[in-house]
């Protein structure tokens, strides 16, 4: 494919350098165990990339994997878990030993936040967390939001949500265009709110096609180019979670993670060094998870689902 001199094209090594900061705020993307962001996750820990404040609606084993490695200083977040595998081992025992802080959200008062930043509004109403004990928890709002009365109604309270802006977004989609417009099958999750809030994202995805082919089907792109700041070519980039009509997950090295994030120590560390940290990249890493074999089989687990 020709690349033009627009091209966001890059390596993950070169748009982790480039737009991932030390203590900025990260945007994931995905949900549970579908569409994670891992092939940039794995980046953003070889390069050691600390100080962070995540924000998500479920995050899952990405943001698990940060805060293993601490590099994580505060979530927020609907929740942390990968469905049926169970919750985010390491970001529990973080907040339970104080060494990370967090602040709960609903998943709907998150895509509120984000679609607050990304109306350019500092804040947005809503009804979704009264009653909850999340505001019981926080009965005095603090910064997390701030109860009035409709103003145009007679004792009729919302909950007004700060906007959620991250410096930087990372999602993984299937599809994406040199320029950066990016096609995303299945659900969608918060992931285009989010970006649409964020001052810079990062999108992975299975294949850069042509922008001659996303013009011809516009009504695809569910994120336009002028949003995107890079594009980072990577098959299989969501590993171990699944992606809609490319891959199953993978409940063996799902269930493998688990059992690391759950015992902890050095029986963590070594998961790190050997699909992590002692990777060349993320190719390295499919090729350690049993390579083309294991991959064939979880793209066959999908189609056999379709």
């Amino acid at each position: 494919m020709p690349v033009n001199s627009q091209s966001k094209v890059m390596t993950a090594r070169e748009a982790v350098a480039r737009f991932v900061a030390p203590g900025c705020v990260l945007g994931m993307g995905g949900q549970n165990v579908g569409r994670i962001p891992m092939a940039l996750t794995h980046e953003i820990l070889r390069q050691g990339i600390g100080g962070l404040t995540i924000l998500g609606c479920n995050l899952s084993i990405a943001m698990d994997l940060l805060v293993g490695a601490g590099l994580v200083r505060r979530t927020e977040s609907g929740t942390g878990n990968l469905e049926r595998f169970g919750t985010t081992f390491q970001w529990r025992r973080a907040i339970e030993a104080g060494v990370l802080q967090h602040r709960d959200y609903s998943h709907l008062a998150m895509v509120s936040r984000f679609l607050a930043g990304e109306m350019g509004l500092p804040f947005m109403p809503t009804k979704s967390l009264l009653g909850s004990d999340i505001l019981n928890k926080h009965p005095d709002g603090g910064d997390g939001y701030v109860l009035m009365d409709n103003p145009w109604g007679e004792h009729e309270p919302v909950a007004l949500l700060p906007a959620a802006c991250p410096d930087v977004a990372i999602i993984h989609a299937q599809r994406a265009d040199e320029l950066g417009n990016v096609i995303i099958e299945g659900f969608a999750a918060h992931d285009v709110e989010m970006v649409r809030a964020s001052r810079a994202a990062i999108v992975s995805c299975e294949e850069v096609v042509s922008s001659e082919e996303t013009r011809r089907r516009p009504e695809l792109t569910a994120i336009p180019y002028l949003y995107v700041s890079a594009v980072v070519e990577q098959p299989f980039g969501g590993h171990p979670t699944s992606v809609y009509r490319a891959y199953d997950f993978d409940s063996d090295h799902l269930t493998h993670y688990q059992a690391c994030a759950r015992e902890g120590g050095q029986m963590y560390q070594k998961y790190l060094e050997r699909y992590v940290l002692g990777c060349d990249g993320f190719d390295d890493y499919l090729e350690r998870i049993g390579g083309v074999k294991r991959l064939h089989a979880l793209r066959q687990a999908m189609q056999g689902m379709m």
